[in-house]
């Protein structure tokens, strides 16, 4: 499945959650603590340093991330949940041949074994550089270009398979762009000091890396600059990251003979057989621009370029398995990127890498430990709750027609819950996992899950399958499969505490679920019918009445300055501001659905609406080091977290009542400059 489709719409920062071992880890004694917040701030001037402001001054980034907050406390615990479980099975001899509980252990065992990786050097990559030397001329080259594709390493574009966006029971294979280095296109072109110094940077990155496998300094160093040069020519046809998020765009349904037509330097049917797609059929070209541009290279590139790129595709994918100097370069560089000071010790580096491979077979035991019933039968409650908030919403709002109201009702029908873990568990019978060569275990891993991901094409779509582990501190909606999917991972505290009070519940928990759910109805999601067909369910009235109001939103952002002369893209993070927009305004009328008729005394001082939305602010509390900052601004579809807070609470009449903000606060918006979308007022 496309990763613009599915996880664009997670809850989390789409960044990789980096966590401390020297922090504080200890969760708050209460659900929601005083303590975090700065009084001395005014909540209507800035809500969401009035509500972490001590918490901020307390806490600082240790130096192996470039971010600490919420996510990460969380993710920490868990950490140590899954680094017992690894460890254990790693000393368990009474774990049966090919048990996913020896599988585990063996993998583990093998990226722990420091001396076996470090007398092995490079030898694990020697075969493909050793093929890839021997590559004399074009049909060399297509043929390794399959192969390396059949390994899951990606070079020049992604190739896999997905649910057709206009025919949902169906998998599809699909081709899209792809190929570069870089976190994005705009960092080849960007003429900004710091982009500049990026990617001189990042030829000395990739120089430094050819001498490692044992070439001299000048072919190094003309190897890296080829690969440049060939990355920037894809980054140049690369759409950029607004363009992405448009499904519509996105989807180019063509037969082999049209996509022959389109770019026809390459034999696709010969292609997709050798990389494991045995009977090549409709494929669904992303941005068929792109491979016009492939289409080109495959003929103006020499054979010596080819090889250039192939060999840093390998040499980069492996890095990280690899012996200590490739391990640190490959962190020297990275480290430019995120601000990022010491590595993470291996133990977790480890963990990250086997969980990134069979993440189900971890879950499966990670969720006997640390899920308890209670957890899921309460959050199934609040998903109900709050999808009626929400049919509420839609009901009551003035802008939507009739009928496209009741395509919507229908769709917030159809939608798919799922919490905490899968019905089924993922099969890595197939997997060979060994203790002899850690860098060899994740090659067949990286393997194993292409020959998984082509499988499905021409088959049933399986509907039970998840796209993220049980242990995963985040939650996402998927419009091909109108699903919201809750890992056990986010549902503990200080997301979700099942014996906390609602206020803190729907604050916390209750948004992530409104969020997920508002994700059907943003600017994307809502292109999607409730069988999760790309299907235009809208009056063109009401579609232009949707889009003018999700252009105040994205306005808003637009305007929002978090670093430097960095302004968030209001269109990039449009997705996620309607998410969280939409998830606030719900979640607050299923909370006050849920106390109606109650007498709630406040707690702490703090009304059950003001606690909704100190609870909600408090999961945002977080720290960014610049460079992370930037790269987030540049890449990301979520905003950062403090315009996640302040951004969407502008628009709330909800908030400013439950604060008795007047029109004199920093925060205040007009009524008629607020984004009215899902919420009524």
């Amino acid at each position: 499945m496309k990763i613009s489709i599915v996880f664009g719409a997670a809850f989390g920062v789409g960044l990789a959650l980096n966590i401390a071992a020297s922090q504080d880890i200890t969760p708050q004694a209460k659900p929601l603590d005083p303590a975090n917040m700065d009084l001395s701030v005014k909540p209507c001037d800035d809500f969401f340093h009035y509500a972490n402001g001590n918490w901020i001054k307390k806490n600082t980034i240790p130096p192996a991330y470039d971010s600490w907050g919420s996510f990460n406390i969380l993710a920490e615990q868990n950490n140590e949940v899954l680094k017992g479980i690894l460890e254990s099975a790693a000393t368990d001899s009474t774990a049966p041949e090919g048990s996913n509980e020896k599988k585990i252990g063996d993998f583990y065992a093998a990226g722990m074994d420091s001396a076996a990786i470090e007398a092995l050097g490079w030898k694990p990559i020697a075969p493909e550089l050793t093929q890839i030397a021997s590559l004399k001329d074009r049909h060399d080259v297509e043929k390794e270009l399959a192969f390396l594709h059949s390994m899951n390493l990606r070079p020049v574009f992604g190739f896999g398979s997905e649910q057709d966006p206009k025919n949902s029971t169906e998998v599809i294979g699909e081709i899209h762009q792809g190929g570069i280095g870089l976190p994005d296109r705009d960092y080849y072109f960007a003429q900004d000091e710091r982009s500049k110094k990026i990617r001189e940077e990042y030829v000395i990155h990739m120089t430094k890396m050819f001498e490692l496998v044992g070439d001299d300094s000048s072919t190094a160093s003309w190897e890296a600059n080829s690969v440049m040069s060939s990355e920037t020519r894809l980054a140049k046809a690369s759409r950029r990251r607004v363009d992405l998020r448009d499904p519509d765009k996105n989807y180019n349904k063509m037969s082999q003979e049209q996509l022959a037509s389109l770019a026809p330097a390459i034999d696709w049917k010969k292609f997709f057989v050798e990389a494991g797609w045995a009977n090549p059929g409709n494929v669904d070209v992303g941005q068929p621009e792109f491979f016009k541009e492939v289409n080109t290279m495959m003929d103006s590139l020499s054979v010596a370029d080819w090889k250039s790129y192939f060999r840093w595709r390998v040499i980069s994918s492996a890095a990280n398995a690899l012996s200590s100097p490739f391990v640190e370069e490959s962190f020297r560089f990275r480290s430019l990127l995120t601000g990022t000071k010491e590595m993470q010790p291996r133990w977790k580096r480890i963990r990250a890498m086997v969980d990134g491979s069979m993440g189900e077979a971890v879950g499966e035991v990670y969720v006997a430990k640390a899920f308890p019933p209670e957890a899921k039968t309460r959050a199934l409650e609040m998903v109900h709750n709050i999808k009626e908030a929400l049919r509420e919403h839609i009901k009551a709002i003035t802008w939507m027609d009739d009928s496209t109201k009741d395509a919507a009702l229908k769709k917030l029908d159809a939608i798919m819950v799922k919490i905490g873990y899968p019905d089924k568990w993922r099969d890595y019978s197939k997997l060979e996992i060994s203790r002899s060569s850690f860098a060899d275990d994740l090659r067949r891993s990286s393997e194993f899950a292409m020959r998984r991901e082509i499988d499905k094409i021409g088959k049933p779509v399986d509907r039970t399958e998840w796209g993220m582990t049980p242990q995963t501190v985040n939650a996402y909606y998927n419009p091909a499969m109108n699903e919201i999917v809750f890992p056990a991972g986010i549902l503990q505290p200080p997301f979700f505490d099942f014996r906390a009070d609602d206020a803190v519940n729907y604050g916390g928990m209750g948004v992530v679920i409104g969020h997920e759910i508002s994700h059907g109805f943003d600017d994307q999601g809502s292109k999607f019918d409730a069988n999760g067909n790309l299907k235009m369910w809208w009056t063109e009235g009401t579609r232009k009445q949707f889009d003018e109001r999700t252009a105040v939103l994205a306005k808003e952002f637009d305007g929002f300055v978090p670093i430097d002369s960095l302004h968030i893209n209001g269109r990039q993070t449009l997705g996620e501001n309607i998410g969280d927009l939409g998830g606030l305004s719900i979640a607050y009328t299923a909370l006050e659905n849920a106390i109606k008729g109650k007498k709630v005394e406040p707690i702490d001082g703090f009304t059950p609406e003001q606690r909704f939305f100190l609870s909600y602010a408090q999961l945002w509390r977080s720290l960014n080091r610049p460079e992370r900052l930037r790269l987030q601004i540049k890449t990301d579809v979520h905003a950062p977290a403090e315009y996640r807070v302040n951004g969407p609470l502008r628009n709330l009449q909800a908030f400013y009542d439950a604060f008795g903000c007047g029109t004199d606060g920093k925060m205040y918006l007009p009524p008629d400059k607020r984004a009215l979308i899902w919420n009524l007022q």
